[in-house]
């Protein structure tokens, strides 16, 4: 999400989590595993063989740096996505603090350096790092500033926008990190393994309408994902139609009116899990004005994917669309 108004979102998403008892938003924290479960998802599947770190390397960040890196005995990755990433490599043992968005089992306990997204340039310093990761909506500029005037190096990864940028956010982490031939492996299963969910799409049931929601109940947000929500490529190798992108809507994020979801009409709706939760579940979803009249509505299709895994666009994508074809097709609940 990449407009001023999905940084809102984040922070919103972010205040609301914490107002309903959960660690931040969006929490990494899965639901997006085996059919049925959700324990599978908690967890990241490290490569087989640990690498050796080759260094030092010079990469170019995604803010225009050049970046050179020396050691990485001790890593710090300010977002969940990236988080996911090196312990998946299996560098796991390196990283030595999270973002509150990594809340995958192997990261749960390791201390946070951030607070509602935004980055304690003490806190981190504190803990002596070799290498920062960022995100480029990673903030406030003055504390990332503040860690690099102290010689720490930070790489910015470019944003995950969909599929496609599965491979490219591995290979630039991998890359960093001094162990490209990992980066290499681990794209190729991920992609693979995201192949082979495709080829388990129903070809004859036709292309259902699927719209998008971003919720939060208790901060009474309620928007429409439209062409730029990056939800648009999931849904697509789901089989099925981004309703807010083909019913005309251009943006990140539209308010959510009757009007909307009348020209969107969907078939079945994708929400995160804890919005879901946060408006009262499905009974309370059909209460948001226009929703229970839409098809989708009408047959209480809910697809429900945890809030931190849904649009990461890393290692666990095939879990993700796993449990998208399972919940769009062979309609498993959504909580």
């Amino acid at each position: 999400m990449r407009s001023q108004l999905a940084g809102a979102l984040v922070s919103l998403l972010v205040l609301a989590a914490g107002a309903t008892g959960c660690d931040g938003s969006p929490e990494a924290a899965g639901g997006a595993g085996t059919p049925g479960t959700t324990a599978a998802a908690d967890r990241v599947e490290p490569l087989p063989d640990t690498p050796q770190p080759r260094l030092p390397v010079t990469v170019r960040s995604a803010d225009g740096r050049e970046v050179t890196v020396r050691r990485t005995g001790r890593i710090v990755p300010l977002s969940g996505g990236l988080s996911e990433i090196v312990f998946t490599l299996g560098l796991g043992r390196r990283v030595v603090a999270r973002d509150i968005t990594a809340t995958f089992q192997q990261a749960a306990k390791l201390p946070v350096v951030t607070r509602n997204h935004d980055v304690s340039a003490e806190s981190v310093l504190s803990l002596k790092p070799d290498l920062v990761l960022a995100e480029q909506t990673t903030g406030p500029a003055e504390a990332m500033d503040q860690i690099r005037a102290a010689g720490v190096p930070v790489l910015v990864v470019a944003p995950a926008k969909g599929l496609a940028d599965v491979g490219p956010r591995i290979r630039a982490v991998a890359g960093a990190l001094g162990v490209p031939a990992a980066g290499t492996e681990l794209t190729r299963r991920s992609e693979q393994r995201i192949a082979a969910v495709r080829e388990t799409v129903p070809r004859h049931r036709g292309k259902p309408r699927v719209a998008f929601l971003y919720l939060r109940g208790s901060a009474s947000v309620y928007l429409i994902g439209g062409a730029d929500s990056g939800a648009t490529s999931l849904l697509e190798a789901a089989g099925a139609v981004d309703a807010g992108a083909a019913s005309g809507l251009t943006k990140d994020f539209t308010a959510l009116t009757s009007e909307a979801l009348a020209q969107a009409a969907p078939d079945a709706v994708l929400v995160m899990s804890k919005g879901l939760r946060s408006v009262g579940g499905v009974d309370g979803l059909l209460k948001i004005p226009g929703v229970a009249q839409t098809p989708a509505g009408l047959d209480r299709r809910v697809v429900s994917v945890e809030d931190g895994v849904l649009l990461n666009y890393g290692p666990r994508t095939d879990r993700v669309l796993a449990s998208v074809v399972h919940q769009l097709y062979d309609g498993g609940p959504a909580a």
